[in-house]
Protein backbone atom coordinates (compact mmCIF):
# COMPACT_ATOMS: atom_id res chain seq x y z
CA UNK A 1 0.00 0.00 0.00
CA UNK A 2 1.38 3.18 -0.91
CA UNK A 3 1.65 6.21 1.04
CA UNK A 4 -1.31 8.15 -0.45
CA UNK A 5 -3.57 5.62 -0.07
CA UNK A 6 -3.22 5.65 3.72
CA UNK A 7 -3.72 9.26 3.97
CA UNK A 8 -6.18 10.21 5.86
CA UNK A 9 -8.04 13.74 5.52
CA UNK A 10 -10.64 15.32 7.50
CA UNK A 11 -12.91 18.07 5.70
CA UNK A 12 -14.50 20.36 8.32
CA UNK A 13 -17.06 22.58 6.74
CA UNK A 14 -17.44 19.44 4.58
CA UNK A 15 -21.34 19.82 4.02
CA UNK A 16 -20.29 23.61 2.15
CA UNK A 17 -17.43 24.79 0.69
CA UNK A 18 -15.27 21.96 1.93
CA UNK A 19 -17.04 18.96 -0.30
CA UNK A 20 -15.81 20.37 -3.24
CA UNK A 21 -12.26 19.08 -2.39
CA UNK A 22 -13.03 15.38 -2.61
CA UNK A 23 -12.20 14.63 -6.30
CA UNK A 24 -9.18 16.43 -6.20
CA UNK A 25 -8.00 14.18 -3.11
CA UNK A 26 -8.93 11.17 -4.53
CA UNK A 27 -7.76 11.00 -7.61
CA UNK A 28 -4.15 11.81 -6.10
CA UNK A 29 -4.30 9.06 -3.94
CA UNK A 30 -5.71 10.38 -0.60
CA UNK A 31 -8.48 9.35 1.69
CA UNK A 32 -11.61 11.09 2.68
CA UNK A 33 -11.65 9.59 6.32
CA UNK A 34 -13.75 11.89 8.57
CA UNK A 35 -16.46 15.14 7.84
CA UNK A 36 -17.61 17.66 9.89
CA UNK A 37 -20.15 20.37 9.95
CA UNK A 38 -22.69 22.12 12.45
CA UNK A 39 -25.30 20.81 9.69
CA UNK A 40 -26.31 17.08 11.15
CA UNK A 41 -29.30 17.18 8.87
CA UNK A 42 -26.81 17.08 5.77
CA UNK A 43 -23.90 14.53 6.95
CA UNK A 44 -25.61 11.51 6.28
CA UNK A 45 -25.79 12.26 2.70
CA UNK A 46 -22.21 13.99 2.73
CA UNK A 47 -20.49 11.10 4.16
CA UNK A 48 -21.80 8.73 1.58
CA UNK A 49 -21.66 11.57 -1.27
CA UNK A 50 -17.48 11.58 -0.26
CA UNK A 51 -17.28 7.93 0.44
CA UNK A 52 -16.44 8.55 4.62
CA UNK A 53 -16.22 6.18 7.28
CA UNK A 54 -16.76 8.73 10.00
CA UNK A 55 -19.00 11.83 10.08
CA UNK A 56 -18.69 14.17 13.53
CA UNK A 57 -20.99 17.58 14.13
CA UNK A 58 -17.89 18.83 16.84
CA UNK A 59 -14.41 19.58 15.23
CA UNK A 60 -12.97 18.98 18.61
CA UNK A 61 -14.55 15.48 18.60
CA UNK A 62 -13.37 14.75 15.09
CA UNK A 63 -9.66 15.27 16.07
CA UNK A 64 -9.48 13.73 19.68
CA UNK A 65 -11.12 10.52 17.75
CA UNK A 66 -10.48 10.18 14.21
CA UNK A 67 -7.48 8.56 12.91
CA UNK A 68 -6.13 11.61 10.74
CA UNK A 69 -3.14 12.89 9.18
CA UNK A 70 -4.21 16.19 7.64
CA UNK A 71 -7.79 18.48 8.07
CA UNK A 72 -9.42 20.70 5.16
CA UNK A 73 -10.61 23.93 6.72
CA UNK A 74 -13.66 24.72 4.70
CA UNK A 75 -15.24 26.68 7.57
CA UNK A 76 -16.13 30.95 7.77
CA UNK A 77 -13.10 32.77 7.80
CA UNK A 78 -13.48 33.58 11.75
CA UNK A 79 -12.55 30.07 12.53
CA UNK A 80 -10.07 29.14 10.17
CA UNK A 81 -7.54 30.13 12.59
CA UNK A 82 -8.87 28.33 15.64
CA UNK A 83 -9.45 25.29 13.62
CA UNK A 84 -6.28 25.55 11.94
CA UNK A 85 -4.22 26.02 15.61
CA UNK A 86 -6.14 23.09 17.27
CA UNK A 87 -5.12 20.74 14.30
CA UNK A 88 -1.20 21.72 14.44
CA UNK A 89 -1.42 21.16 18.04
CA UNK A 90 -2.36 17.81 17.35
CA UNK A 91 0.58 17.86 14.77
CA UNK A 92 -1.81 17.24 12.07
CA UNK A 93 -1.46 18.74 8.61
CA UNK A 94 -3.99 21.47 7.65
CA UNK A 95 -5.03 22.94 4.28
CA UNK A 96 -7.10 25.84 4.84
CA UNK A 97 -9.36 28.25 3.09
CA UNK A 98 -8.20 31.89 2.48
CA UNK A 99 -7.78 34.25 4.28
CA UNK A 100 -5.30 33.04 6.50
CA UNK A 101 -6.88 34.80 9.52
CA UNK A 102 -8.86 37.83 10.37
CA UNK A 103 -6.75 39.09 13.18
CA UNK A 104 -3.16 39.99 13.26
CA UNK A 105 -3.57 38.61 16.95
CA UNK A 106 -4.75 35.36 15.09
CA UNK A 107 -2.09 35.12 12.36
CA UNK A 108 0.93 35.54 14.91
CA UNK A 109 -0.62 32.90 16.73
CA UNK A 110 -1.05 30.78 14.33
CA UNK A 111 2.43 31.50 12.73
CA UNK A 112 3.95 30.60 16.13
CA UNK A 113 1.75 27.29 16.33
CA UNK A 114 2.87 26.50 12.99
CA UNK A 115 6.73 27.06 13.25
CA UNK A 116 6.35 24.45 16.85
CA UNK A 117 4.32 21.68 14.66
CA UNK A 118 5.04 18.74 13.10
CA UNK A 119 2.36 19.36 10.78
CA UNK A 120 2.74 21.61 7.39
CA UNK A 121 0.22 24.48 6.69
CA UNK A 122 -0.77 25.52 3.78
CA UNK A 123 -3.34 27.96 2.27
CA UNK A 124 -5.87 26.69 -0.13
CA UNK A 125 -5.43 29.84 -2.14
CA UNK A 126 -6.70 28.78 -5.89
CA UNK A 127 -6.57 31.19 -7.68
CA UNK A 128 -3.03 31.09 -8.14
CA UNK A 129 -3.72 27.85 -10.28
CA UNK A 130 -5.16 28.98 -13.10
CA UNK A 131 -4.26 28.22 -16.46
CA UNK A 132 -3.07 32.06 -17.35
CA UNK A 133 -2.33 32.84 -13.64
CA UNK A 134 0.44 30.23 -14.11
CA UNK A 135 1.58 31.17 -17.55
CA UNK A 136 2.52 34.57 -16.66
CA UNK A 137 4.08 33.32 -13.12
CA UNK A 138 6.48 31.35 -15.50
CA UNK A 139 7.18 34.07 -17.88
CA UNK A 140 7.75 36.42 -15.02
CA UNK A 141 10.28 33.82 -13.71
CA UNK A 142 12.34 33.85 -16.49
CA UNK A 143 12.54 37.41 -16.79
CA UNK A 144 10.52 38.21 -20.34
CA UNK A 145 8.87 41.01 -18.05
CA UNK A 146 12.17 42.31 -17.60
CA UNK A 147 12.16 44.20 -14.11
CA UNK A 148 8.49 43.81 -13.03
CA UNK A 149 7.34 47.15 -10.91
CA UNK A 150 3.39 47.68 -11.21
CA UNK A 151 0.45 45.01 -10.59
CA UNK A 152 -3.03 45.52 -10.19
CA UNK A 153 -5.52 42.65 -8.96
CA UNK A 154 -9.09 43.19 -8.55
CA UNK A 155 -11.89 41.24 -7.08
CA UNK A 156 -15.27 42.27 -8.15
CA UNK A 157 -18.00 39.58 -7.03
CA UNK A 158 -21.73 40.59 -5.61
CA UNK A 159 -22.23 38.62 -2.72
CA UNK A 160 -25.35 40.04 -1.06
CA UNK A 161 -27.43 37.47 -1.72
CA UNK A 162 -25.11 34.56 -0.67
CA UNK A 163 -24.23 36.66 2.73
CA UNK A 164 -28.06 36.00 3.62
CA UNK A 165 -27.48 32.29 2.95
CA UNK A 166 -24.12 32.03 4.53
CA UNK A 167 -24.72 34.93 7.53
CA UNK A 168 -20.96 35.24 8.75
CA UNK A 169 -20.16 37.03 5.64
CA UNK A 170 -22.51 39.52 6.37
CA UNK A 171 -19.88 41.04 9.00
CA UNK A 172 -16.77 39.53 8.31
CA UNK A 173 -16.71 40.49 4.10
CA UNK A 174 -19.08 42.68 4.37
CA UNK A 175 -19.74 44.34 7.47
CA UNK A 176 -15.59 46.07 7.82
CA UNK A 177 -14.00 48.83 5.77
CA UNK A 178 -11.02 48.11 3.73
CA UNK A 179 -9.74 44.71 2.29
CA UNK A 180 -11.30 42.12 4.00
CA UNK A 181 -11.41 39.20 1.22
CA UNK A 182 -7.34 40.17 -0.57
CA UNK A 183 -5.74 36.57 -1.34
CA UNK A 184 -7.55 35.97 -4.82
CA UNK A 185 -6.52 39.55 -5.87
CA UNK A 186 -2.73 39.57 -4.26
CA UNK A 187 -1.76 35.84 -4.20
CA UNK A 188 -1.19 35.71 -7.70
CA UNK A 189 0.62 39.07 -8.43
CA UNK A 190 3.05 37.86 -5.43
CA UNK A 191 3.67 34.87 -7.36
CA UNK A 192 4.57 37.11 -10.30
CA UNK A 193 7.49 39.00 -7.95
CA UNK A 194 9.17 36.41 -6.50
CA UNK A 195 10.97 36.85 -4.07
CA UNK A 196 9.04 40.24 -2.49
CA UNK A 197 6.51 41.12 -0.05
CA UNK A 198 4.24 43.73 0.64
CA UNK A 199 5.77 46.02 3.02
CA UNK A 200 3.18 49.24 3.77
CA UNK A 201 0.07 49.87 2.24
CA UNK A 202 -2.85 52.87 2.36
CA UNK A 203 -6.89 52.20 1.96
CA UNK A 204 -9.40 54.34 0.76
CA UNK A 205 -13.35 53.27 0.16
CA UNK A 206 -15.98 54.83 -2.39
CA UNK A 207 -18.83 55.11 0.65
CA UNK A 208 -21.46 53.26 1.50
CA UNK A 209 -24.44 53.09 -1.12
CA UNK A 210 -26.32 49.88 -0.64
CA UNK A 211 -27.91 48.28 2.05
CA UNK A 212 -28.88 44.47 2.85
CA UNK A 213 -32.52 43.35 3.79
CA UNK A 214 -33.05 44.71 6.82
CA UNK A 215 -31.95 48.38 5.79
CA UNK A 216 -28.53 47.99 7.34
CA UNK A 217 -25.92 49.51 4.97
CA UNK A 218 -22.85 47.32 3.86
CA UNK A 219 -19.61 48.40 4.50
CA UNK A 220 -17.51 51.20 2.13
CA UNK A 221 -18.52 48.87 -1.56
CA UNK A 222 -15.47 49.26 -3.40
CA UNK A 223 -11.96 49.46 -1.06
CA UNK A 224 -8.81 50.02 -2.94
CA UNK A 225 -5.65 49.09 -1.13
CA UNK A 226 -2.46 50.56 -2.53
CA UNK A 227 1.14 48.52 -1.64
CA UNK A 228 4.94 49.04 -1.71
CA UNK A 229 6.83 45.98 -2.34
CA UNK A 230 10.23 45.29 -0.25
CA UNK A 231 11.54 45.92 -4.08
CA UNK A 232 10.08 48.75 -4.73
CA UNK A 233 7.14 47.35 -6.98
CA UNK A 234 3.58 49.13 -6.75
CA UNK A 235 0.29 47.07 -6.69
CA UNK A 236 -3.36 48.13 -6.86
CA UNK A 237 -6.08 45.87 -5.11
CA UNK A 238 -9.47 46.69 -5.81
CA UNK A 239 -12.01 44.86 -4.07
CA UNK A 240 -16.27 44.99 -4.02
CA UNK A 241 -18.14 42.51 -2.76
CA UNK A 242 -21.52 44.48 -2.61
CA UNK A 243 -22.03 46.16 -5.66
CA UNK A 244 -24.66 45.25 -8.19
CA UNK A 245 -22.68 44.25 -11.41
CA UNK A 246 -21.72 41.12 -13.45
CA UNK A 247 -19.24 39.35 -12.10
CA UNK A 248 -15.33 40.36 -12.97
CA UNK A 249 -13.87 38.23 -10.36
CA UNK A 250 -10.21 37.54 -11.62
CA UNK A 251 -8.83 40.79 -13.08
CA UNK A 252 -5.05 41.42 -13.08
CA UNK A 253 -2.61 43.81 -14.70
CA UNK A 254 1.38 43.00 -14.80
CA UNK A 255 3.84 45.94 -15.89
CA UNK A 256 7.70 44.81 -16.19
CA UNK A 257 9.88 47.18 -18.26
CA UNK A 258 10.37 44.43 -20.87
CA UNK A 259 6.64 43.46 -20.92
CA UNK A 260 2.66 43.61 -20.12
CA UNK A 261 -0.37 41.33 -19.23
CA UNK A 262 -3.62 42.77 -19.25
CA UNK A 263 -6.25 39.61 -17.72
CA UNK A 264 -9.60 39.39 -19.54
CA UNK A 265 -12.30 41.46 -17.13
CA UNK A 266 -15.26 38.82 -18.61
CA UNK A 267 -16.83 40.54 -21.23
CA UNK A 268 -18.56 39.93 -24.22
CA UNK A 269 -15.01 40.69 -26.81
CA UNK A 270 -12.55 41.03 -23.89
CA UNK A 271 -9.65 38.18 -24.06
CA UNK A 272 -6.44 38.40 -22.12
CA UNK A 273 -3.72 39.76 -23.82
CA UNK A 274 0.02 40.62 -23.64
CA UNK A 275 3.23 42.13 -25.12
CA UNK A 276 6.31 40.81 -24.53
CA UNK A 277 9.83 42.39 -26.56
CA UNK A 278 11.41 39.64 -26.52
CA UNK A 279 8.46 37.79 -28.51
CA UNK A 280 7.27 40.79 -30.80
CA UNK A 281 9.07 43.21 -32.30
CA UNK A 282 6.28 45.31 -32.91
CA UNK A 283 5.16 46.95 -29.77
CA UNK A 284 1.32 45.56 -29.67
CA UNK A 285 -0.89 43.68 -27.75
CA UNK A 286 -1.15 39.99 -28.79
CA UNK A 287 -3.73 37.63 -28.19
CA UNK A 288 -3.11 35.28 -25.17
CA UNK A 289 -5.08 32.26 -25.79
CA UNK A 290 -3.26 32.34 -29.59
CA UNK A 291 0.06 32.85 -28.73
CA UNK A 292 -0.49 29.72 -26.37
CA UNK A 293 -1.60 27.92 -29.27
CA UNK A 294 0.25 29.61 -32.45
CA UNK A 295 3.53 30.84 -31.12
CA UNK A 296 3.51 27.30 -28.44
CA UNK A 297 3.66 29.91 -25.68
CA UNK A 298 2.24 27.06 -23.45
CA UNK A 299 4.63 24.36 -24.72
CA UNK A 300 7.54 26.32 -24.03
CA UNK A 301 6.56 27.91 -20.38
CA UNK A 302 3.38 25.98 -18.70
CA UNK A 303 4.66 22.95 -16.40
CA UNK A 304 3.46 19.64 -17.94
CA UNK A 305 1.16 18.86 -15.39
CA UNK A 306 -0.81 21.94 -16.75
CA UNK A 307 0.14 21.30 -20.34
CA UNK A 308 -1.63 17.82 -20.47
CA UNK A 309 -4.02 17.76 -17.29
CA UNK A 310 -6.08 15.22 -16.35
CA UNK A 311 -9.41 14.92 -17.00
CA UNK A 312 -9.86 15.93 -13.02
CA UNK A 313 -8.47 19.25 -13.67
CA UNK A 314 -10.30 20.31 -16.11
CA UNK A 315 -13.84 19.38 -14.28
CA UNK A 316 -12.69 20.93 -10.97
CA UNK A 317 -13.75 24.37 -9.93
CA UNK A 318 -11.57 27.58 -10.27
CA UNK A 319 -10.03 27.31 -13.80
CA UNK A 320 -8.79 23.30 -12.29
CA UNK A 321 -7.00 25.89 -9.13
CA UNK A 322 -8.76 23.29 -6.44
CA UNK A 323 -7.05 20.04 -8.02
CA UNK A 324 -3.92 21.52 -8.42
CA UNK A 325 -3.92 22.87 -4.97
CA UNK A 326 -4.51 19.29 -3.90
CA UNK A 327 -2.18 18.26 -5.71
CA UNK A 328 0.42 20.69 -4.33
CA UNK A 329 -0.69 19.69 -0.88
CA UNK A 330 -0.44 15.83 -1.12
CA UNK A 331 3.05 16.41 -2.69
CA UNK A 332 4.34 18.48 0.37
CA UNK A 333 3.11 15.57 3.05
CA UNK A 334 4.51 12.93 0.73
CA UNK A 335 8.13 14.66 0.86
CA UNK A 336 7.20 14.96 -3.06
CA UNK A 337 7.71 18.60 -3.22
CA UNK A 338 8.12 21.54 -0.96
CA UNK A 339 5.08 23.33 0.25
CA UNK A 340 4.76 25.93 -2.64
CA UNK A 341 1.86 28.26 -0.09
CA UNK A 342 3.21 27.64 3.76
CA UNK A 343 2.53 29.78 6.81
CA UNK A 344 4.23 32.81 5.56
CA UNK A 345 3.44 32.80 1.84
CA UNK A 346 0.00 32.66 3.58
CA UNK A 347 0.75 35.61 5.76
CA UNK A 348 2.11 37.74 2.65
CA UNK A 349 -1.35 37.45 1.15
CA UNK A 350 -3.30 37.67 4.24
CA UNK A 351 -1.84 40.94 6.46
CA UNK A 352 -1.89 43.75 3.54
CA UNK A 353 -5.49 43.06 3.54
CA UNK A 354 -5.40 42.95 7.83
CA UNK A 355 -3.37 45.89 7.93
CA UNK A 356 -5.94 48.06 4.70
CA UNK A 357 -8.87 47.29 7.34
CA UNK A 358 -6.60 49.78 10.09
CA UNK A 359 -5.66 52.69 6.88
CA UNK A 360 -9.16 52.99 5.88
CA UNK A 361 -10.10 54.21 9.70
CA UNK A 362 -7.13 56.24 9.33
CA UNK A 363 -8.14 58.27 6.08
CA UNK A 364 -5.91 55.66 3.98
CA UNK A 365 -2.51 56.42 6.25
CA UNK A 366 0.54 54.31 4.69
CA UNK A 367 1.09 51.92 7.53
CA UNK A 368 3.51 49.02 7.78
CA UNK A 369 2.77 45.73 7.15
CA UNK A 370 4.76 43.62 9.67
CA UNK A 371 7.03 40.19 8.49
CA UNK A 372 5.80 37.08 9.74
CA UNK A 373 8.97 35.65 9.91
CA UNK A 374 9.65 37.95 12.32
CA UNK A 375 7.49 36.49 15.00
CA UNK A 376 8.93 33.00 15.22
CA UNK A 377 12.83 34.36 15.44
Amino acid sequence: MSVLTRLNVGLVGAAGRGGSFRTAFETNGARIHAVCDLHEETLDRCMQAMGASEKYTDYEEMLEKSELDAVVIGTPQNLHVPQAVAALKRNLHVLSEVPAGISLEQCRELVQTAAQSRGTYMLAENYIYMKPNILVRELARQGLFGTVYYAEGEYLHDVTDLAEQTRWRRYWQLGIDGVTYPTHSLGPVLQWMPGDRVVRVACEGSGRHRKDPRGELYHQDTAVMLCKTAKGALIKIRTDLVSPRPHAMANYQLQGTAGVYESSRGGPVDRGKIWLEALSEAVQWHDLESLMRIDRLAEQYLPDIWRNPPPEALRAGHGGGDYFEVLDFVNALTGKAPCPLGIHEAMDMTLPGLISQQSIQQEGAWLPVPDSREWVK
